[in-house]
């Protein structure tokens, strides 16, 4: 499930694929749907992996971690088990502590989930908001005011 791609600048998404096995799936036979969140989380880890920063370096050596803020969800059709996915992710804005995601779960062309999830930047220590590091902010475009 990994991508050597590097995440392209602005409105570029940047997509991994994802298998529907039968752990991902609830009684119904579809995809459950907090497990949606699952995707698009290891599509960001991903996207950041990408870009040369790793989740547990960030907390270790930079005493940063990212923390879902807030989420919007757009249940559109179901996955179901073997379906073949590409979860895909654009940054939207980028705010001085704060990024902000356009994620999609896409079955061929067909767009299954979409949301919008705001990340915010925290110091790993005392869980309040922190800068993005100057590292990482280099690397994003700049898409939005980071005010």
């Amino acid at each position: 499930m990994l991508s050597t791609a590097m995440p392209a600048p602005n409105d570029a998404a940047f997509s991994i694929p994802a298998r529907v096995y039968y752990e991902d799936t609830d009684a119904a036979g579809v995809v459950y749907y907090a497990n949606y969140l699952r995707y698009c989380e290891r599509a960001r880890t991903e996207w950041l992996r990408a870009l040369g920063f790793e989740q547990r370096t960030m907390c270790d050596e930079l005493r940063t971690v990212f923390v879902v803020r807030a989420v919007q969800a757009d249940y559109l059709a179901p996955a179901r088990l073997d379906d073949a996915l590409s979860i895909v992710t654009r940054l939207t804005r980028l705010g001085r502590a704060s990024l902000v995601f356009a994620q999609s779960v896409v079955r061929g062309e067909q767009v299954l989930f979409d949301s919008r999830i705001t990340i915010a930047c925290v110091n790993a220590a005392s869980g309040r908001p922190t800068p993005i590091p100057t590292a990482l902010r280099s690397l994003l475009p700049a898409i939005a005011d980071p005010t």
